[in-house]
């Protein structure tokens, strides 16, 4: 046989096995055909679907993509395909195969509140780490996300275990950035995190909280009043679904993601081998701006932070200092106008144009208007309750009960 015919052989072949792989699939699992079981062919459900499967990290999940063409195809093909993918071990075949035998729909619909890394609104900056999340959950303020992807925030971190200058000093810094219409964003820990979303909270700031549990989950448990609050007034995010452990692991890796949605990093306070200089690092690393408030020499719990200033970090000693050289926030003017009351003028154009959902970028395309100031007005509708936040990180209009696009706030 010429070398043609051996590749025309291959491929018959592999459509052969390929079409069994489908078959077995119908006959184990004929709910995945179902409705039940996500729309056949929706792509954000069959990438929710292979992700809850552990040890299956991004750089797995495109080289299932470009074996099979999609992920749907993948969960279609034979065993014996899969053994054949760089990086997926015989466990976590077994796993998949036995996945597979199960007569359970699959894949599960995906989460509303999930932002997907092929989806617009997921943060460039995100998706450029050396591992990138496979997914981020959220609740709150769905129309920050374009603030964040143009990483217009400011990350406040620290010690957990801070004096009473630095709770000050976080506690400050938050009201004051919040006032000036930044984003604060931090881990949600406890001590310099924690003081620095009740001062962004205190000002009617947009607190952004990057959690390392699941968002079911609060840790500390003493948080569970901040978290909702974070979660209500501003964005609370977190890259584990539901049910994943809690592991000591996460709490440094958040870390990558805080820094990757900041403009600039401040370290309010903390010692040595803290987990906030993993934080500082990564600034460095990504070329982000890197305050560090002063403090005492003699002070343990600033011994790592006083060690950033000897190494060039730029000394914070008044925050206006900062808010002077980052400039108005980017929620500045919805912060000072507050929220209107009705509907009407660019509003009532938006709303049209919205139709029953779009992404901010298809706004952008169907208005021809920059992006900044269209995320500043879906941010002004979502506090009035006029749109709501949709998957993908899209918008609909809230059901008015027929009422037209300059109905009244409801």
């Amino acid at each position: 046989m010429d070398a043609g015919g051996r590749e025309a052989g291959r491929e018959s072949g592999w459509e052969a096995d390929r079409e069994a792989g489908r078959e077995a699939g119908r006959k184990v699992n004929p709910g995945a055909r179902r409705a039940g079981g996500g729309p056949v062919g929706d792509p954000r459900a069959w990438w929710w679907g292979w992700s809850g499967f552990g040890g299956l990290g991004i750089r797995r999940l495109r080289a299932l993509e470009g074996r099979f063409g999609s992920l749907q195809d993948a969960w279609e093909a034979p065993v014996t395909a899969w053994r054949e993918v760089p990086g997926l071990g015989v466990a976590t075949v077994g796993l998949l195969a036995a996945r597979r035998e199960r007569a359970e729909p699959f894949p599960p619909p995906c989460p509303r509140r999930t932002l997907l890394p092929d989806d617009p609104a997921f943060p460039a900056a995100l998706a450029a780490l050396e591992r990138p999340p496979v997914l981020l959950q959220w609740q709150g303020r769905g129309s920050l996300w374009p603030v964040l992807r143009r990483r217009l925030a400011v990350a406040v971190v620290g010690t957990r275990s801070p004096s009473l200058h630095g709770l000050s000093w976080a506690r400050k810094l938050g009201l004051e950035l919040a006032r000036a219409g930044w984003p604060v964003i931090s881990g949600l820990a406890e001590g310099i995190d924690a003081e620095a979303h009740h001062g962004c909270l205190e000002a009617r700031g947009a607190p952004v909280g990057v959690i390392a549990t699941p968002l079911d989950r609060v840790y500390p448990r003493h948080h569970r009043a901040l978290q909702g609050a974070v979660g209500r007034q501003g964005l609370l995010l977190s890259e584990h679904p539901p049910g994943t452990p809690v592991r000591r692991g996460h709490f440094a890796a958040r870390n990558r993601l805080v820094v990757a949605m900041a403009s600039a990093v401040v370290v309010v306070e903390c010692p040595e081998g803290s987990g906030a200089l993993h934080a500082a690092r990564q600034a460095w690393g990504a070329g982000v701006p890197l305050w560090v408030v002063p403090a005492d020499t003699d002070r343990p719990s600033a011994a790592g932070s006083n060690a950033l200033l000897a190494r060039g970090a730029t000394p914070l000693v008044d925050p206006a200092d900062l808010i002077r050289s980052l400039g108005p926030g980017p929620l500045r003017r919805c912060e000072d106008a507050g929220p209107p009351t009705t509907v009407g003028g660019g509003g009532a154009a938006l709303l049209e144009a919205l139709g029953a959902g779009a992404s901010l970028d298809e706004l952008a395309e169907r208005l021809d208007r920059p992006l900044p100031q269209l995320a500043l007005e879906l941010l002004d509708l979502e506090r009035q309750g006029v749109v709501l936040a949709a998957p993908g990180a899209s918008w609909r209009p809230r059901q008015t009960g027929g009422r037209g696009p300059s109905a009244r706030r409801p």
